[in-house]
């Protein structure tokens, strides 16, 4: 059985995660971060398969349904969506994810799998489990994980692996700041069914790799590394999230969505082909089904209904479904949420980055979340954080400099 963990809330990828779960967000012009693990799963012959969910659960929810685009959607096995419940003896919130897994183990023992499959549903790359399952069981190990190597700056946001020749795991250390190994664990955890038991019914583990890997090692169990050399990237910040797709675009990108062979599947959205009209010009981009395109894109995934006016421009962008960009507006560098509407002559990411470190996280990209209305003329900095649902009274003449964070508005801020 395969349990797919995903309740995070990715607070580093800001207003992109505020009101969706990390697993729902969208990537690669017509996909979820989640579609990648699901159809890993459905290509590795997968029958049981449980999704974990907790914050802002209900786009995602919608998104799998009954899972039928990944093959999931069966009488017999298929996709459960677990979420959590309250009872008059049960806890209810999900205190992290060996307790999610702990919470939601009776779904397991219906199913008695000999193994457990545990994985993140917020990491993008295609993997055949099956090779996973098969050195597990040749190396009679009691967990496998599966680690792929990252550039030595990228250490200190994961867990970081260090294993002998045997492949026997000796280390296992979260977010260090320094590391001799390149090897970081993806995520992907093999257990046998008995060995994973034992281990969540000792004294109420919190966190997977704290209170039930660093035990294990700590208590000689066999614990081996299952060495990836495919693609893999986490997208858990705002910029490997726009690398990792900007990276789509390139002559020979190293993640190939047109490769047939292990496809991503998706719920596909019923939308008409895209309209490019006279005055389109578009270079080295992705455009979706449903855009209309009357201006210049430029090295950019535009998602589906995505609306760019005569004289508009979008360079070097990742622009969510149904975003309205009005004539002579610019967008440069930057992340723009669904349903934004950019005013005629508007300029996103204008001038040069921010330079305090309270922006650093930003990377110098202009990120607009989900609703927002930018005002016609407005100059909208680099380093900048437009919130979900802004409006023209939150441009202070008609201006947001390099650095600045508007904060979003609740809904019903509209009906007072």
């Amino acid at each position: 059985m395969a349990l797919v963990l995903s309740g995070g809330g990715g607070e580093r990828l800001s207003v992109l995660t505020a009101e969706r779960a990390i697993s729902a967000v969208p990537f690669g012009g017509k996909y979820r971060v989640i579609d990648f693990v699901l159809s890993n799963l459905c290509h590795s012959g997968a029958e049981h398969v449980g999704v974990l969910t907790q914050h802002a659960p209900i786009s995602l929810h919608d998104h799998i349904g009954a899972g039928r685009p990944w093959d999931l959607d069966r009488r017999q096995g298929g996709v459960v969506v677990l979420q959590p419940y309250l009872t008059r003896s049960h806890a209810g919130f999900y205190r992290g994810t060996a307790d999610a897994i702990a919470q939601n183990w009776n779904e397991v023992e219906d199913r008695a799998p000999a193994r457990v499959l545990v994985l993140s549903g917020d990491h993008v790359y295609r993997m055949d489990y099956r090779g996973l399952l098969g050195a597990h069981l040749e190396r009679r190990a009691a967990v496998t994980i599966a680690v792929t190597q990252v550039p030595p700056d990228e250490a200190r946001r994961f867990g970081m692996v260090t294993f002998d020749r045997d492949g026997l795991v000796r280390s296992l250390v979260e977010k260090p700041l320094r590391t001799d190994t390149p090897w970081a664990s993806m995520g992907v955890y093999m257990f046998d069914a008995a060995v994973l038991r034992e281990h969540l019914g000792r004294g109420r583990p919190v966190n997977l790799v704290l209170d039930v890997l660093r035990p294990m090692l700590e208590a000689g169990e066999r614990v081996v590394a299952y060495e990836f050399h495919g693609y893999w990237e986490d997208v858990g910040t705002v910029g490997s999230y726009y690398r990792a797709n900007l990276e789509l675009v390139a002559p020979a990108p190293r993640l190939a969505l047109h490769d047939q062979r292990w496809p991503i599947l998706t719920r596909d959205e019923e939308r008409p082909p895209v309209q490019f009209r006279d005055h389109a010009h578009v270079e080295e981009s992705l455009v979706a089904n449903g855009c209309r395109i009357d201006g210049t894109v430029r090295r950019s995934v535009l998602f589906s209904g995505v609306h760019v006016e005569r004289g508009a421009e979008i360079v070097e962008s990742v622009v969510l479904p149904d975003v309205h960009v009005g004539a002579g507006a610019r967008i440069e560098r930057a992340v723009i949420d669904k349903y934004v509407r950019i005013g005629a002559g508007a300029r996103i990411g204008d001038g040069a980055p921010s330079m305090s470190p309270d922006s650093a996280w930003l990377e110098g990209l202009t990120l607009i979340g989900k609703d927002a209305v930018v005002p016609a003329g407005a100059r909208v900095g680099r380093s900048v954080v437009v919130g979900i649902g802004a409006r023209e009274p939150d441009f202070e003449d008609g201006e947001a400099p390099a650095g600045t964070v508007i904060p979003s508005r609740a809904w019903f801020e509209e009906v007072r």
